[in-house]
């Protein structure tokens, strides 16, 4: 309570503090109570159970969401030189979308050697390819990042695009079947801790095992030694990631309040 003094000067009185709302309800401010209790009774007001958790429930609407923004394009940019190329007659797949040796002093064919990743021969083509993109790709860009993943599409798009040159200089290579193979061992990846998955093991010799088979035994115009370059990308891609040193989180600073109060910030970890 504020009283005025001979000298016309305020005062402030903490013997006759006005008890008008307790100290402890007031929010962010713990009044000697530890954050358990807080939390219990947090809990037993919100109706919830030892094993619930304090979550804002996303709500439903039905505005469309760009929730994948590096294979939403990717896509988009697919489907554009697909139809890109049925309208030129193939023109442009030939000299945008599919890599080969050329001269170095064209300009198209540095375009190329990172475009051939988007053009794809038909339409069959292209579903098979972009089905396995759409499934496993947004997960892996929730898990990684977006700027991430768009490094490790490129690299691979560069990798498979220089191999094909140096290793077969008379055929051509597009299609995404590299970026695929290497999304699919990216996720036989997943909950990696310093060991060997057995997830990893499985999906090599499930699908990089039938790449080997096809090269020896099926002859077709299916470019089954880049579809294992694209998963050693994948593979590469995901221990460098998993293994590369974290960043520490800097302490918060308390605030100091007057005695018997203590300011707490609350803070929310983001799981992936």
């Amino acid at each position: 309570m504020f009283n005025l003094t001979e000298h016309g000067e305020w005062l402030y009185s903490r013997a006759e503090r006005p008890a008008e709302k307790p100290v402890e309800n007031l929010p962010g401010v713990c009044y000697n109570k530890s954050v358990k209790t807080k939390l219990k009774g947090l809990r037993q007001r919100c109706g919830l159970r030892k094993d619930e958790t304090l979550t804002k429930r996303p709500k439903l609407t039905l505005q469309l969401q760009y929730n994948s923004p590096v294979i939403l394009t990717f896509f988009l940019l697919s489907l554009g030189a697909l139809f890109l190329g049925q309208w030129t007659g193939g023109w442009t797949t030939k000299h945008l979308f599919c890599v080969y040796r050329g001269s170095l002093k064209d300009p198209l064919f540095y375009i190329r050697l990172f475009g051939h990743v988007l053009g794809h021969g038909s339409w069959d083509h292209f579903l098979n390819n972009m089905l396995l993109l759409l499934v496993i790709g947004p997960p892996m860009e929730e898990k990684y990042g977006s700027i991430p993943l768009l490094k490790g599409i490129v690299l691979t798009a560069l990798v498979t695009g220089v191999l094909q040159c140096v290793l077969f200089p008379r055929t051509g290579l597009l299609g995404a079947s590299g970026i695929v193979f290497m999304l699919i061992m990216l996720a036989s990846l997943s909950g990696f801790s310093g060991g060997i998955p057995v997830t990893m093991l499985l999906v090599a010799a499930l699908y990089l095992g039938q790449q080997i088979y096809d090269i020896i035994f099926v002859r077709d115009n299916v470019a089954n030694f880049m579809h294992i370059v694209g998963g050693i990308c994948g593979t590469g891609f995901g221990y460098v990631y998993a293994l590369r040193p974290k960043k520490r989180k800097p302490a918060a600073h308390k605030a100091s309040g007057k005695p018997g109060l203590k300011f707490e910030k609350t803070s929310r970890r983001k799981s992936r």
